[in-house]
C-alpha cells in the first residue's frame, strides 16, 4: 500500500483555475490521496474558495495571489506547505517562461515540486542546480519510463475477470477523469469491488494505483502498458469492475485518444462524457466538434461494444437546465443521461448492472 498522504501541497494554478487550462488543478482540488492540499496559486481568483469556485461547496482551500504568499498562510497552519504541484494543463503541456519564474520561487522556499508537463524541470539546468542548492525535489511525472521497463501487448488482457468500464469522451479537457472517480465511489458504495486505471498525470497525482501516463510513451508501447496496467490491478486485487480513464477524444484534431483504451483494454460497456454547450473543440475555433450521434457511432464501430451512457459537464448551462438536457440526449439516443457531478453516479451503476459481474468475496482493499 502507498503511504499517503506524501506532503502538503500548494497547487499552482495562474490565470487557468476555473477554465480547462486548470483542469488538474481542478482534479486535486476535488479529491487527493498523494497529497494533503492547502491552497491554490491563482491571482486571477485570489481570495476565493476553491471549491466554491468549481462546484459552488465550499472546501476551506483558499485561492492566493502568489506563491509566496501561500506559502506564508501555510506557515500558520497546522500543516506547513512541503510541494508545489503544477497544476496547469496548457495546450501542448509546455511550462510558460513565467511559470518557470514561480517555480524557481518555489524551490527558493524550499518547496518539493511535482510537473505534470511536458518541458521536464528536472533536465533545465538553472532549476535543477537551483533545486540541488536547496535540497528539494523535482519530480516530472510525465518522463517516460526506461523502454527496457515497457511493455507490448501480449494478449494477457484475456486473463482478466473483471468487467472493465471505459470512461472516454468527445472532446479533451471534457471531464472524464472526474467523472471515472465518482462512478468508482458509485460501485464501491453498491458494493463493488472497483479499481480505476488512470491514463494521465493527474489520476497520478491523485493516488491512482494503477496506471500509465498514456501520452509520454512511445506508440509502440502504448496498448501494451495499458494490458499491463489493467491486468496488474486484476491480478493483485481481483476486483468486480475496473474502470479505465480515457484520454483525449476520438475525434479530437490536437488530442485524439481513446482507440488504444478500445484495443487493449477490451471494455465490456463504454460511458461517453460530454459537453452539451460546446460547439467546437477545446482550444480550436473553427474545428467543430462532430454530433454527439456520430461519435457514438464511432465508439461502438472500433469497440464492437455498446456506449451505455452519456454523461455530461454542465458548462455553460444553468443549473435548473440540467435535466432538460440530460432529457433530451436521452431522446436523441435512446441512452440514460446524468451529470454525476450534480446528480450521482447511482444511474450509471444500475445502467451498468447487466455488464457487472457477481460479486466476489475474500480480501480486497480499496485504494
Amino acid at each position: 500500500m502507498n503511504d499517503f498522504p506524501e506532503g502538503n501541497a500548494i497547487i499552482y494554478c495562474e490565470g487557468a483555475f476555473g477554465s480547462p487550462n486548470g483542469k488538474t488543478a481542478h482534479g486535486l482540488v476535488r479529491r487527493t490521496e498523494r497529497y494533503r492540499v492547502l491552497s491554490v496559486v491563482d491571482s486571477f481568483n485570489a481570495g476565493q474558495d476553491a471549491g466554491m469556485l468549481l462546484d459552488g461547496k465550499s472546501n476551506g482551500v483558499l485561492i492566493h495571489e502568489s506563491v509566496s504568499r501561500a506559502f506564508e498562510a501555510a506557515g500558520n497552519q497546522p500543516h506547513p506547505a512541503t510541494h508545489l504541484v503544477v497544476g496547469l494543463a496548457p495546450d501542448g503541456g509546455r511550462l510558460s517562461h513565467a511559470a518557470r519564474g514561480h517555480v524557481m520561487e518555489a524551490v527558493r522556499l524550499g518547496l518539493n515540486v511535482d510537473s505534470g508537463l511536458h518541458d521536464f524541470l528536472s533536465e533545465d539546468e538553472e532549476v535543477a542546480g537551483l533545486a540541488a542548492r536547496f535540497g528539494v525535489t523535482l519530480r516530472d511525472v510525465r518522463k517516460p519510463p526506461p523502454r527496457r521497463d515497457l511493455h507490448f501487448f501480449t494478449g494477457k488482457i484475456e486473463e482478466v475477470g473483471a468487467t472493465r468500464i471505459a470512461l472516454l469522451g468527445t472532446d479533451s479537457a471534457v471531464g472524464k477523469r472526474t467523472t471515472a472517480w465518482i462512478l468508482l465511489d458509485a460501485l464501491r458504495a453498491f458494493g463493488y469491488r472497483a479499481e480505476l486505471v488512470g491514463t494521465g498525470q493527474t489520476a497520478w497525482m491523485q493516488g491512482a494505483r494503477y496506471g500509465i501516463i498514456l501520452d509520454s510513451l512511445v506508440n509502440d508501447f502504448v496498448s501494451g502498458e495499458i494490458e499491463n496496467a489493467v491486468w496488474t490491478a486484476w491480478k493483485d486485487q481481483r476486483p468486480d469492475v475496473i474502470v479505465l480513464e480515457g484520454q483525449g477524444s476520438l475525434m479530437n484534431p490536437a488530442y485524439p485518444g481513446g482507440f488504444e483504451l478500445l484495443a487493449a483494454g477490451r471494455p465490456q460497456a463504454v460511458i461517453l462524457q460530454h459537453a452539451p454547450a460546446r460547439a467546437e473543440y477545446d482550444g480550436f475555433p473553427g474545428y467543430p466538434i462532430h454530433p454527439l450521434e456520430t461519435q457514438i457511432k464511432a465508439v461502438e464501430l472500433l469497440s464492437g461494444r455498446p456506449v451505455a451512457a452519456v454523461t455530461i459537464n454542465h458548462e455553460g448551462l444553468d443549473r435548473d437546465r440540467i435535466p432538460m438536457v440530460c432529457e433530451e440526449i436521452t431522446k436523441r439516443t435512446g441512452l440514460p443521461a446524468c451529470d454525476v457531478l450534480i446528480q450521482g453516479a447511482a444511474v450509471l451503476v444500475e445502467t451498468l448492472r447487466p455488464y457487472l459481474h457477481k460479486k466476489r468475496e475474500g480480501p480486497y482493499h480499496e485504494g
